[in-house]
């Protein structure tokens, strides 16, 4: 596991949500829809708020590893890293056929974009019925969340 990539790809939810939440973007409709004022937004302890969301989104990036990189299966199969010097010669010239095939930001885009459609769009969307949220609020939620998983999954995905 590449514990850098993850870290990195964390600052792509502040930079999504900078943009995505901003007032000429969703950050006006996100506001009424969530019966908020523009006041009530802005309080809050923000370097806990930024901090904890940083903290959660480089958890994100090391499970975006396991959904996009697909050598890490293999790597499971033989019990991890520390049972590579016991590997199989089959292990062995596997991964050396196939050691960096779909390691690509294309490859990850397309795993971060399906694990926001059919992972993180149901949640948001489960929860926003039960609170009895628009469905602007939900879309609005959802596609920050789809397009942040998109390149977080490109960035993990394609850093060898």
């Amino acid at each position: 596991m590449n514990f850098l990539s993850p870290v990195v790809a964390a600052f792509t939810t502040l930079l999504v949500g900078f943009i995505w939440y901003h007032p000429i973007v969703f950050g006006t409709v996100w506001i009424k829809e969530a019966g908020l004022t523009k006041e009530e937004s802005e309080k809050g302890n923000m370097f806990k708020i930024f901090g904890l969301t940083f903290v959660f989104s480089i958890f994100i990036g090391m499970i975006m590893q396991t959904i996009t990189i697909h050598q890490l299966g293999a790597l499971g199969m033989i019990g991890g890293p520390a049972k590579l010097a016991e590997a199989k010669p089959s292990f062995v010239a596997f991964m050396a056929d196939y050691g960096t095939v779909f390691r690509t930001a294309s490859h990850g885009a397309l795993h971060g974009f399906f694990a926001g459609l059919f992972f993180a769009f149901p949640m948001i969307a489960i929860n926003g019925l039960f609170e009895r949220r628009t469905w602007k609020y939900i879309f609005i939620h959802s596609g920050y969340w789809i397009v942040s998983l998109t390149i977080i999954g490109a960035i993990v995905c394609a850093w060898i």
